[in-house]
Order: C-alpha cells, then structure tokens, then sequence
C-alpha cells in the first residue's frame, strides 16, 4: 500500500510541480537580459519602464516559485514513511499556476523598440556659452515663447560683445535637445552692413534654408524662389492627413542684422499661421527688431553684473586671483572691461599666469588709453583688445592678427588663403619648406586663438578644407566683428602695417595715402580705376569687386610705380591681356586671379620671385609658355578652372621648386608616353620631375595615360588624385591620402606608380574595376581606412584570409552593387576572429548583393561605436560573419535601401 502511495505522490509532483522548474529554467535568460540593461546604463542610454517592470516581475515571480519548490522538498510525512496528498496535490495546484504565469512572463520578454533609449544630457552646452543666471533665465524666457503657438518670430539683441550669438547656438542646441524642432537653419547676415548687398544677401538666405532642408529650386530669380520657399515652409494639409506622418517644424536664426531684411522677398511666410517655421533675430539695435522687422517678442542681453563677471574672470585666469595681493587689483581691471564678455575673457587670457607688477602695469594702461569713439563699440572694448593687441608676445603674431583684420569682411578666413598672403609677405622667410610654413602658420593662429583675439571658424568659407588643412579646427577661422573693427584702427594708426581702404563714394583716388604699405581695397560700385595708384612703398593689395560692381579691368598704366609689391590679389576681374605694368612687379611672390576671364597670360613670365600663383574658377583655355620661367614657384592652384584644355609640354616640369599642385575640376588633357611631340600636351610622368612635390589634387580621366613605371619617386605627403571617368568631384576630403578609381582592371592595381601610392593610401575607392572573379590583389595597405568596392561586376570574393592581415588600420568598409559577388572572405576558415583580422574597424555597410551567400565562417567582436549594415542582399544568405558575441554591435537590416545612400 505505501508503495503505491508514494507512486502517487510521485506523479503528483511530476505533472504539477516538476513544470515550475522547467519554466525557471527558461526565465534564466533574465541574466542574458540584465547584462545588457547594464551595458545600456554604463553608455549613458535610459532604460524603458515596461523592460524594469519585466524584469522586477521576474524576480518577485522566481522568489515564490522557489518557495514552493522548496516546500515541495520539504512536505512532511505521516509517521515518517507517508506524505500528505492533500497537502501535496494542493502545493501542486499552487505550483501548476505559477507556472503559467512564468510562461505568460516569458512571453512579454520581446521588446519590439528596444530595451533602451539615448538621452542627452540635461547640462549640455554648445562649445564656448558660458552658463550665467541672467544669461539663463534670458535662455529660458526665449525657450518658452519658442514653444508658444502663437509666437512666430523672437527678437534677440544687446551690444556688441555680449555674446548673442552663443546664446542663440545654446537655444538652438536646446531646442534640439528637447525635439522642439526637426530642423535647425543658423544664418550669419552681418552682410546687412552693406546695404548694396541686400540682392546677393537675400539669394544667399534662400540658398542656405533650401540646402538644409534639402530642397532643389526649380525657379533661378530671386521672386520664383521666394514663392517656392514660401510653398515649402508652410503647411502641408495632405501630409498632415497621413497617419503616423511626422509634423515638420523648422527653427531659422538670422544672426547680426544691422539693416532690415525684407523677409517676404526671401520667401519666408513670417506672418502666416500655416508656417512650420520660426524665427529668431539678431542685431544689435532693438528698434531694428521690433519695429523694422516685426519681433512679437524681443529679449535684451544685458551687461554680466558683480558675481558673474568676476566668475568669468575667476573661470579664466583661474583662482590665484583670490589672492590678497592680487584681488583688489583685478576687480579694478575687471571693472575696466564694462561687463562684456569679450573683453573679460581677452584681459584674463593675457594676464593668466603673471605677476602682481603685470597686473598693475597693465591696469595703468586700461587707465591711460585715450577713449575712442566708434559706433556700435563700448569705448572699454577697443582698451582691452587694444592691449591685448600690444601685449602678444612677437611682431610675428601681431602681423598676423592684422593680416585677419585685413582679411575678414563677413564670414570664415580660410587658413588657405592665410597661407598664401602669408608667404607672399616673407612671414616665413626662414622656412624652407611650405610644410614647415604651415605648421608656423598653425602655432600663430593657435596663438591667437588662446588670446580670444580669433575663433574657430565653422569650416564653410571658400577653400576652407583644402588638403593643407585636414585637422577640422585648422580648416577656417574667423574674427569677432568687434575684434575686426579693432584691427582695423590699430593698422590705421600704424604705417608699417595693414591698412583697409573702401573707394571714396566721390571716387577721389587721392585720397588714398602713398605711403601705405598695405592696402585691402574693396570696391562696391566702382566704375573704373584711375590710369595710376601712387603707392610706391606698397607691398600688399587686394582688390575685391563686388560681384554686382561694374568695374571688371584695370588699366595697362595702374601698377606703375609698385615695384616694392609682394601679394597682388584681384578676383572677379576680365583681362583679356593682362596689363603690361604688370611685368614690372619683379618683388611680386604671390598672385591671385581667382575667378577672372583671362587671356594672353605671356608677361606672367617676368614674375621670376613669384612663389604662389592661384587662378581658381578662372576661365583659362592654355597655360603660356613663358610659365616655364616661374623656377621659385611653390604653390600652382589651378582648381575648376574647367576650360583648361592646352598645358604645353615641359611646363610642369621646369617648375622644380614646386611643392603643391591643385588642378580638381580643372585640366584633363593629358599626353600619352608614347606621343613625343614638342607641341603636344604635357603627359602626367612629367611630374616625377618635381622632387620637392608633396601635395598634389588632380583628376586622370583614363586609366591608360596612368605611368606604368613608378608615378611619383618621391614622397607625397597629402594627395587626392582621381583615376577614370569621374564626374563631380568631392568639394571636401576625410583622409588625407585619398585614391579613387573607377574603370579600369586588375593590371591597374598592379602597376608600379599605383602600387607605391596604394601603400600610403588612406581612402580607397574602386568602382567599376573590371576583375574576373577575384580576388582583388591587396598587399601592404598598411595606411589604409577607408575602402570603397562599387560595381565591381566580375568580382566574387574581395578577399583572401592572408590580404586581410595587411589591412591592419582598417576603420571603414562599404561593398555594394557587385552583382556577382558571392563572398566577403575566403571560406574554409572557421572560428578566425574578425577583431584580429580588422582591429580598428568601426563601420561595415553591405548594399545590393544579390548573390552574396556568406561573409566567411568569423566570429564578430567590435567596438562599441561599430554599426554593420546589411541591405538588399539574398533573403537566404548564411550570416555566420555576426555570431553576436559582443551585444553591443548594432546590425540593421535595410530593404530597398535607397541607392543614393552611398
């Protein structure tokens, strides 16, 4: 009898307790799923509530399911042999029920958006605001009127140098920050100064907002395109009737006003209760906001008081200041910078790290220097930044400042065109090599930088990210309008530096002084130039016109007298025959004739010192000859210059100081090897002749005129060269070692002269390589990190296992439209880990494989940054490649993926 009691309870437990363990088993996954709900915290992300209530049932669920487990094991027995059936069959009930709750909670275990979400942090700040109780409750009030409905257009104004602009980046990044907007437009207009720019200003507004909102014109006058950017920012009632479609809404910063702008010939609908956009303004006068322009609400930047400016000082200079020596003395010369910030943080930098003596020497300056009067300007900032100014620590430094003050009438310098004033005016004399130049250059502007006395530009002014320049805060700076107009007054006071000089409005050319050294002539509405300027010390001119000017040449007679000129820049002009006056420059090292209609160019032959020679966008159809005279040449920029069709024989070679050469866009016309013609055109080996070359930028447009013995004997620093049939070329560069091919086959890739620069190549693409299976031969790529493999048809396997140890750098990798490729990597290689193979590689993207079956047998452990893409590739494909082994790779599978995305 007892036995069968006991084979009873047996099944019992079997059927009705036995289950709870079985589904426990399952919610161990509970522990795979609190790794990665770590992993997801220790990154910053925020965990949703329905993944920390899953988890909180799991554990409060696995504590009474061990419970009854546990009583379960421990039920009592009748008289020590018997147990209880009652108890157990009513322990089983309980246990049967729990275990369908277990099932039910591992059912809720999939989380189709994911167990997390990225939040930026709440104290984010854009690069450079200070963050000020007055400043941030002006911050706030601007935030709150940009979430009224009913508030269209913000005012923002104050003096210069109280930082309007940060704070209106800050609002921005704000308002991005709390997805108040899907997109954000920032447009600098300090071009208002000038009312006679207003035509081009405008077309420049509307170009700006249709490139960030991706909008393509159809209209080219300025009335067409206002009505169709008017169209674009409204409204939209049929999407809006979508289900589930995303309501656009568009933030668009005007910054530095100073006259009005009609917004309603920009096209933007300001005043229409159906506009997705708001706007905010910026300018120094109120009156020009509120009553010119219509603000609904206009917000005041006020002077830093007490506490705040002495913290901006104290944040500067650090908190030495405190000390008892020191403190008084500093609230004296912090009281002498009148609460803008631009002077506070331009005295602090100077004076951080000095003595007690410096400190008071410098106190008595502020005290003595004479006021000044300049509209828009607190007379207590010309007196900082003056001192600043006196204060840099070489001549070197301040003739550079005033070189920028010079240069800068609206937007970013180019550190390019920096470089090229630079060298012309031997302010690298000493410096043999242009390498040398610009790292000189670079320790200047840094210098500068770390004074306030220059900032970082954003990177968008002309030739701003040009090989010399990769490094993002090297490409551009720019000057403060109030450093600029201080600049300014400092050079006009001193003979010896640069001096600014806009044409007399009454045209009376005497005016301008004949012992000026340095002149930056801008011309508005110039009809012509006088038959002579008579500056005989004159050593800098630049001549920009206006594009809406009339004046388009310059007499034959108007260089005479120059001979001690060394930097000739004019841009936009028409010269048929250059002026024969010209040849007269015999100090002349550098010459820009960026955008100019040229002709008979033979007197630039007489130039023997020229060093730099810069014709971009200029509409020359052949080199001269007497080019062949430039020996001292180190830099020929001959970018878009797209009817450049004749480069004679030789000419290149003989330029054998010749350190950068620039020709994108430009001249295609080369010369096979085999033609040995005199008159023909230059052929590309030429430039194996060029020893000190180090920097080049060219397009080849075929294959066959590549050199098939070594291209370049020499070392070149930085190059973007494009081999094939290539049709717009990319205005910018991430690398700077970047080698594209399209066409061609595997011959190409094995010629000398392509093989010694695929060995320092860092951007590689191949597109359209006409190769038969595979695979592409790959040996010592040591440098690169990026490749690019587009349309390469015949090709099935990219790698063999022994090249993908020579890619040791590797960060980046893109394959797609190869319709036969079959194979990443070689297979038969099972278990190599993908990490060691590519230790560096960040970003992997698949795209259009229609016969891909597998990617190699290779386990997957990335970075946490690293992303792989896979897109239109065969539904059936065998993904070994992706064993997950790190949780945090990201792999998003994309369907008819756009093709553009590549």
């Amino acid at each position: 009898m007892a036995e069968i009691v006991i084979a009873i309870a047996g099944k019992v437990s079997e059927y009705l307790v036995v289950p709870i363990g079985r589904q426990l088993g399952y919610l161990a996954a509970r522990n795979d799923q609190q790794i990665t709900v770590d992993e997801a915290t220790r990154k910053g992300d925020k965990i949703r509530p329905v993944v920390r209530d899953w988890l909180n049932r799991v554990d409060r669920n696995t504590g009474e399911a061990e419970a009854l487990m546990t009583d379960d094991q421990n039920m009592s027995c009748l008289n020590g042999w018997c147990p209880n059936l009652v108890s157990r069959y009513q322990l089983g009930r309980e246990a049967y029920k729990k275990a369908q709750v277990i099932v039910g909670i591992q059912t809720d275990r999939n989380f189709p958006n994911g167990i997390s979400y990225s939040v930026l942090p709440r104290s984010a700040t854009f690069k450079g605001y200070e963050c000020f109780q007055s400043r941030d409750s002006t911050l706030n009030d601007i935030m709150d009127a940009l979430r009224d409905d009913k508030t269209k257009m913000i005012g923002v104004c104050g003096m210069g140098g109280l930082g309007k602009t940060m704070l209106v980046k800050q609002v921005a990044q704000q308002a991005k920050q709390h997805n108040l907007f899907t997109t954000d437009i920032f447009i600098d207009v300090s071009w208002t100064r000038d009312s006679k720019k207003n035509e081009e200003g405008i077309a420049k507004i509307q170009q700006k907002i249709a490139e960030m909102l991706g909008y393509q014109f159809k209209g080219k006058d300025e009335s067409t395109r206002a009505d169709e950017l008017k169209q674009r920012l409204q409204k939209d009632k049929e999407l809006e009737k979508e289900k589930d479609q995303k309501k656009e809404k568009i933030l668009i910063i005007l910054d530095d006003i100073w006259k009005e702008i009609n917004l309603e010939k920009v096209g933007i609908p300001f005043k229409d209760d159906q506009t997705i956009c708001k706007l905010v303004l910026v300018s120094r006068d109120e009156n020009r906001l509120c009553k010119d322009m219509s603000a609904q609400k206009c917000f005041q930047i006020k002077h830093l008081r007490g506490e705040e400016a002495w913290h901006l000082l104290k944040n500067t200079t650090g908190d030495f200041v405190e000390g008892d020596q020191l403190r008084s003395i500093a609230i004296e010369v912090l009281d002498k910078c009148g609460g803008l910030p631009i002077a506070i943080v331009t005295i602090a930098k100077a004076l951080k790290d000095e003595t007690v003596a410096v400190w008071k020497n410098a106190l008595d300056e502020l005290r003595s220097c004479a006021p000044i009067n300049i509209e828009g300007m607190d007379e207590k900032v010309y007196s900082c930044l003056k001192w600043s100014y006196n204060h840099l620590k070489s001549d070197e430094v301040k003739s550079l400042f005033l070189l920028c003050g010079c240069m800068s009438y609206y937007g970013d310098i180019s550190m390019d065109q920096m470089l090229r004033y630079a060298i012309g005016l031997d302010f690298f004399d000493h410096i043999d090599s242009l390498e040398g130049a610009i790292n000189k250059l670079v320790t200047l502007v840094k210098t500068l930088k770390a004074s306030s006395l220059l900032l970082d530009g954003d990177g968008s002014g002309v030739g701003a990210s040009r090989l010399l320049f990769m490094d993002g805060d090297h490409k551009s700076v720019r000057v403060h309008d109030l450093v600029r107009d201080v600049a300014r007054i400092i050079a006009s006071k001193d003979p010896d530096r640069f001096k600014v000089v806009e044409v007399p409005s009454d045209q009376d050319w005497t005016k301008i002084e004949d012992e000026s050294k340095f002149i930056s002539l801008y011309c508005k509405a110039v009809l012509e130039l006088p038959p002579k300027l008579v500056c005989p010390k004159l050593q800098f001119f630049i001549l920009q016109s206006d594009s809406g000017a009339s004046l388009n040449t310059i007499p034959n007679t108007f260089f005479e007298g120059m001979n001690q000129l060394k930097v000739l820049a004019l841009s936009g002009m028409h010269f048929p025959t250059l002026p024969s006056t010209l040849q007269s420059l015999s100090n002349l090292r550098t010459l820009c004739l960026d955008r100019c209609k040229l002709g008979d160019m033979a007197i630039i032959g007489e130039l023997k010192k020229l060093q730099v020679l810069s014709m971009v966008g200029s509409n020359i159809q052949q080199l001269p000859r007497e080019m062949m005279q430039l020996t001292n040449l180190r830099l020929l920029d001959l970018n878009y210059c797209e009817k450049l069709k004749v480069i004679p024989r030789d000419i290149l070679s003989s330029l054998s100081r010749l350190e950068c050469l620039f020709m994108k866009s430009s001249f295609s016309e080369w010369a096979t090897e085999e033609v040995c013609d005199g008159e023909s055109n230059a052929c590309f080996s030429e430039l194996n002749n060029l020893r000190r070359l180090r920097t080049i930028e060219v397009k080849i447009p075929n294959a066959e005129l590549v050199p098939k013995a070594d291209m370049f004997d020499h070392n070149l620093t930085s190059y973007a060269i494009f081999i094939g049939s290539f049709g717009l070329l990319p205005k910018t560069y991430e690398k700077s070692r970047t080698l594209h091919l399209k066409g061609g086959d595997n011959n190409l890739l094995s010629r000398d002269g392509i093989l010694k620069l695929l060995r320092t190549t860092e951007d590689l693409l191949l597109w359209g390589l006409k190769v038969c299976g595979g695979p592409i031969p790959m040996r010592s790529f040591d440098n690169l990190k990026t490749l690019v493999v587009m349309e390469c048809h015949g090709l099935k396997i990219l790698f063999l296992l022994s090249m993908g140890r020579d890619l040791p750098q590797l960060e980046e990798m893109k394959i797609k439209s190869c319709n036969e490729m079959q194979q990443i990597m070689e297979d038969g290689h099972v278990g190599i880990n993908l990490q060691l193979l590519f230790p560096k590689l960040k970003s992997f993207e698949l795209g259009s494989l229609p016969k891909l079956v597998n990617f190699g047998y290779f386990s997957f452990e990335m970075e946490t940054t690293s992303e792989a893409m896979c897109s239109q590739g065969n539904p059936h494909i065998n993904m070994p490649f992706f064993n997950y082994q790190n949780s945090n790779l990201c792999v998003k599978k994309r369907e008819h993926e756009d093709k553009k995305r590549f």
